[in-house]
């Protein structure tokens, strides 16, 4: 079995969507840096590697006992043995997975830049391991608090977690029923449409609205976001976090 040594890991934990296990360029200063000692590393297939990498289904026994007990985390110069950590590549991605001892990918990492070409270079020559998973588990639903990666490409860290934060606001909108309300928001989303807003039922102007926000992200958006999320406390404190700023 290959091994790699001395690997920074950023974990987030219990992401579902690889879009949200941030690559090196977009760490940050507070997050929570770790060192792995010693890390297995698989080589392993194109689709079993999504599957890691965009879900928190179960991963292949066999892999889980290939990897047992066999990576070791620094912490304050002591070796820590962990029950199932390793570190997955399809020859394109990479990404460094630990169970926490749950037999789903919960904390998910990628590597920086010097190790990732390491990988490649280890698993140049090597075949792929292959395990057996259920498949039928792929058929993955997405939704607004689990959105598709097409509605997140290109966007940077912090518009990613914006975007998210509109659209739990968005979620709880819907889940009012409030048609004064939805018509309110759409709005002041696209003023210019007032009279036939005024038109719309509930689910239709929701539908309308969500539609037209969910491409792409702008200041309007920002500015949108903003507005929408306050006076409620739980979501102007993720608006600080990305912001370090109170909502005006």
């Amino acid at each position: 079995m290959l091994y790699l040594h001395d690997v920074w890991v950023n974990w987030f934990e219990g992401e579902e969507n690889g879009y949200n296990v941030c690559h090196f360029h977009e760490w940050r200063k507070d997050d929570g840096v770790e060192l792995l000692d010693q890390v297995p590393l698989l080589k392993i297939s194109p689709i079993l590697f999504h599957y890691i990498e965009n879900d928190l289904s179960e991963l292949p026994q066999q892999l889980l006992n290939d990897v047992f007990q066999k990576a070791y985390l620094r912490k304050n110069h002591e070796r820590v043995q962990l029950e199932y950590c390793f570190v997955v590549t399809d020859g394109v991605g990479i990404l460094a997975i630990d169970t926490i001892g749950y037999s789903i990918p919960i904390r998910k990492s990628r590597l920086i830049p010097r190790q990732e070409q390491l990988v490649y270079e280890m698993i140049e020559n090597h075949e792929i391991s292959e395990y057996k998973f259920n498949e039928k588990q792929m058929q993955k639903d997405f939704h607004i608090l689990s959105p598709e990666p097409s509605l997140m490409n290109g966007l940077t860290r912090k518009e990613r977690q914006l975007k998210q934060l509109l659209f739990m606001a968005l979620d709880q909108l819907h889940t009012t029923k409030n048609e004064a309300e939805v018509r309110y928001w759409y709005t002041e989303w696209c003023p210019e449409r007032y009279s036939a807003i005024q038109e719309l039922q509930f689910e239709d102007a929701w539908d309308c609205l969500f539609n037209e926000i969910k491409f792409g992200w702008s200041s309007k958006h920002e500015n949108f976001c903003e507005d929408i999320i306050k006076g409620q406390p739980f979501f102007e404190k993720l608006w600080e976090m990305e912001h370090g700023s109170k909502v005006n």
